[in-house]
């Protein structure tokens, strides 16, 4: 969906053994580059079987992938100067979209900023898809290089949703070179470095970092994606995975409207040639998300909405191949391809804690649909309003005292029962086959525009999410109704136990 995320060394579920983290947005580049799976004639085209053993890929289309090329942004950035012993105000760790949002408004308002990052001016690798008026309430219209009149949902051969909301896919480059701006003109400075460990004392922190600087700041903000390397968790890590492989192509033609986005397209005629991919799609099936840009471009990912353990890399590859095939699509060169995982769900991190956290680090990943951009910056001015109010109230205040409040911000109760209702949400996808499946998103997109816009914006909270679920029940059909029954009894029972159990 919307976070697309390059896989990190420590997410090992697709690890041969096991089974093998969001659309890619740690919402920081600092994690982004610690693994590839890239296949292209410069590298090795070897993979993991089923077996565990390597086997070569056959597949032409991947051979067509070109190397990673990192590209920089020309900017100048003033760098932090650790000789001085200053206390900067607030220490970023991260770079992406989340971290530069907070450093960018926090130093607004005249406080010290320094942001670490291994490479503050790398452009974000990954495809950020948005609905528009997201954007447009961030004032960030200029930040989208394309936008789509609505999206179409293709249910099965026969049922095609139009949905007339208008989608666009985010100028990355833009939107880092426009962050960045305002961070050097608002005097942030920056390190180029990864934190390997987090001190606390009383009234600041000490941030050691891997080239042997030491940052002292009195706030730390985790803005570092789905590492989770500072922001503790006391609960088991369980989340369901979003998986996704997509290529930026160039192609003889396709099949779509391009004023349309292709939202989710469930058909499977792709697969009737292929009995055990067929059964492989009906237990756990893929979609395909498209971003048409011409009749000759296309943005194409299949994408596994929620699995766990998330789907193998070369699983999808495989169905992505098979429907291309099918559609009569043939890819002439591609630009670039991502290897996509978003970590949906599980617990929340420690609430309070000494370190800030923002983004998929802070568990803000909408646990049903995988997005996040649009969410972690719009939650960026309220982090930053907290700390701002905390360092210029005029009272001391410890490391503690700030880093509840800024939690208590973030987090207030009924985001936390927004969550639990998410997670439920989560747990019946979990178990739906592709026919379930099918039911489930045909009602969907039958309710009110109220009520799906404000699901998959994360715009409605409790009380009107229950009528959401009531609504989307009385839209679905009797088989899809028991369905939801038999399948959500559970999860419903463990959401009210953990609603009922969590309180201010």
């Amino acid at each position: 969906m919307d976070t697309l995320l390059k896989t990190p060394n420590k997410l090992e579920y697709l690890h041969p053994l096991h089974g093998y983290s969001e659309k890619l947005s740690t919402l920081s580049s600092s994690r982004l580059q610690n693994q590839e799976f890239r296949f292209g004639p410069k590298k090795s085209n070897l993979k993991w079987g089923r077996s565990g053993c390597l086997r070569v890929s056959s597949n032409a289309l991947l051979e067509l992938v070109p190397e990673m090329k990192k590209e920089n942004l020309d900017f100048e950035l003033p760098l932090y100067d650790s000789s001085k012993g200053v206390v900067v105000d607030l220490a970023v760790v991260g770079g992406g979209p989340a971290g530069l949002a907070v450093a960018q408004q926090v130093s607004e308002a005249g406080l010290s900023v320094c942001a670490i990052d291994p490479n503050p001016r790398l452009i974000w690798p990954n495809n950020y898809g948005v609905w528009v008026d997201e954007f447009e309430d961030l004032d960030l219209l200029d930040c989208l290089d394309t936008t789509w009149s609505g999206a179409v949902v293709y249910i099965d051969e026969q049922t095609k949703k139009d949905l007339g909301r208008p989608y666009g896919r985010v100028n990355r480059k833009q939107l880092k070179s426009k962050m960045l701006q305002k961070c050097i003109l608002n005097g942030v400075k920056f390190h180029q470095a990864k934190v390997i460990k987090v001190i606390h004392e009383e009234s600041k922190s000490m941030l050691l970092c891997n080239d042997g600087v030491t940052v002292q700041a009195a706030v730390v903000l985790d803005a570092t994606g789905f590492s989770r390397c500072l922001v503790q968790y006391d609960k088991p890590y369980n989340p369901g995975y979003q998986v996704a492989y997509g290529i930026l192509a160039e192609v003889d033609e396709h099949p779509f409207d391009v004023d349309k986005m292709v939202f989710m397209d469930w058909r499977d005629s792709h697969l009737h040639d292929n009995k055990e991919l067929k059964e492989r799609n009906s237990r756990i099936p893929t979609f395909l998300y498209a971003m048409p840009f011409s009749s000759t471009r296309i943005f194409l990912e299949e994408t596994s909405l929620v699995a766990r353990p998330g789907l193998r890399m070369d699983d999808i590859q495989e169905r992505m191949v098979a429907r291309l095939k099918h559609l009569g699509i043939k890819v002439k060169s591609i630009e670039e391809d991502e290897h996509c995982v978003i970590p949906m769900g599980g617990p929340l991190p420690v609430l309070p804690q000494r370190v800030v956290g923002i983004g998929g680090t802070a568990g803000m990943v909408h646990p049903s649909t995988g997005y996040m951009v649009a969410r972690t910056l719009a939650a960026a001015p309220i982090v930053a309003s907290s700390i701002v109010q905390c360092l210029d109230s005029g009272k001391s205040v410890s490391g503690i005292e700030l880093s509840t409040q800024v939690w208590k911000d973030l987090w207030p109760i009924q985001r936390r029962r927004q969550r639990e209702f998410f997670c439920f949400g989560m747990d019946i996808l979990l178990k739906l086959d592709l026919p379930a499946t099918r039911r489930f998103f045909d009602a969907f997109f039958d309710l009110e525009p109220h009520h799906w816009h404000g699901f998959l914006s994360s715009r409605l909270f409790l009380p009107e999410l229950i009528f959401f679920g009531l609504a989307l029940f009385s839209h679905a059909s009797n088989t899809s109704r028991l369905e939801i029954m038999t399948k959500g009894t559970f999860p419903l029972v463990n959401m009210i136990n953990n609603l009922i159990q969590d309180r201010d």
